[in-house]
């Protein structure tokens, strides 16, 4: 809305020619989503805390979860959600069809996040609506999504594939393009909220992926850098850099309240809308396989849930203490800080390599 305003008075004032830059108002949209979590955090906490919207914890959990965090509202990624908003809506172009995409895929799977939240609350458990159920509904929003995307986008690219380390390896997904995608956004989606598992284990990732697409968007979106990196050029699509930005910005304020000891869980509601994000700017940018490796603790996560399940079912063995994988550690005696920062650590590395992938080709 501030840009769209700004833009109509450069003519009166040129000043406002600087609201054009997509570095400004990348810059600009990560402090006001910080600024408003900031300012909504404390009041949203006391209002949940006061109707017991309270994060029921496994059962099957490391002792020290239920004794130190049983009483913890959830439901914070309300506040993140309001944050990405705003900082979108005030310095994204609205006009501009992948600022929409974006929007629609953290708006609706941050209110399946909700309903599987409230679900655990009403029931006391840690359950929450059926696996199934959720991956149902993850599908059809996410093919919405899609749909919304291919009749809007005016991009030639959204069915090929870029493999990184790689100038000229293309591959056309013709309509196969439908399945990955859902793919991509289903999985990053499960992903990301399998992650969320311990105080700030989650958001400091989510910040260095965002934070990286911040800039694939900005390149991808510049046909000097595109063509100078050898990456695809897709007009229009470096206003993903200011939604990454909002959740740069958000992210950052809710890690306020959510370190240890954590005031407030994101709970689904934030961990879905936060996954299906990243993967919406994975796809759009044409960096599906860059987000996999970027993005690799979440991918991490996964797989270990998925190889505990397939071991269990098959063999009758588990391949790990406990499935995520964070809980692993937990059980093999690793402090829940050491834990977190050491995966923080890993996500750092696995940035860089995935930064690197747009110069090695």
């Amino acid at each position: 809305m501030l840009f769209s305003l700004f833009s109509s008075l450069v003519d009166i004032f040129s000043f406002f020619n600087v609201f054009k830059y997509l570095t400004v108002r990348t810059g600009l949209s990560m402090f006001t989503s910080m600024i408003v979590v900031f300012v909504i955090g404390t009041p949203l906490i006391n209002f949940f805390s006061s109707k017991q919207i309270h994060n029921p914890i496994r059962e099957d959990g490391p002792t020290e979860h239920i004794v130190k965090k049983i009483g913890t509202p959830t439901m914070g990624g309300l506040m993140i959600l309001l944050g990405v908003f705003s900082g979108v809506l005030l310095w994204g172009d609205l006009l501009n069809p992948y600022n929409w995409f974006l929007i629609y895929i953290a708006g609706t799977f941050g209110l399946l996040g909700a309903y599987d939240d409230y679900q655990k609350i009403k029931k006391n458990n840690s359950s929450g609506v059926s696996f199934k159920f959720k991956i149902i509904i993850q599908i059809i929003l996410a093919l919405i999504g899609i749909l919304i995307l291919y009749f809007s986008s005016e991009s030639n690219e959204l069915e090929n594939l870029y493999f990184p380390f790689f100038k000229n390896l293309v591959i056309n997904l013709g309509w196969f393009f439908i399945p990955f995608y859902l793919f991509v956004l289903v999985g990053s989606s499960n992903a990301v909220n399998l992650t969320d598992g311990l105080d700030g284990l989650a958001t400091v990732p989510v910040i260095l992926v965002a934070a990286c697409f911040a800039f694939i968007s900005y390149v991808t979106g510049n046909i000097v850098f595109s063509e100078y990196l050898q990456i695809p050029y897709i007009r229009g699509v470096g206003e993903g850099s200011i939604f990454c930005g909002s959740m740069i910005g958000a992210c950052l304020g809710f890690l306020w309240f959510n370190a240890p000891p954590a005031k407030i869980f994101m709970g689904d509601t934030g961990s879905l809308a936060l996954g299906g994000s990243l993967g919406a700017v994975g796809i759009i940018t044409k960096h599906e396989i860059v987000l996999a490796i970027i993005g690799g603790l979440f991918v991490l996560e996964a797989i270990s849930v998925i190889a505990q399940v397939v071991s269990f079912k098959l063999t009758g063995r588990r391949i790990f203490k406990m499935a995520p994988i964070h809980h692993h550690f937990e059980k093999k005696g690793w402090p829940e800080s050491t834990v977190v920062i050491r995966f923080w650590i890993i996500s750092i590395i696995l940035a860089m390599i995935g930064l690197a992938t747009l110069k090695l080709r």
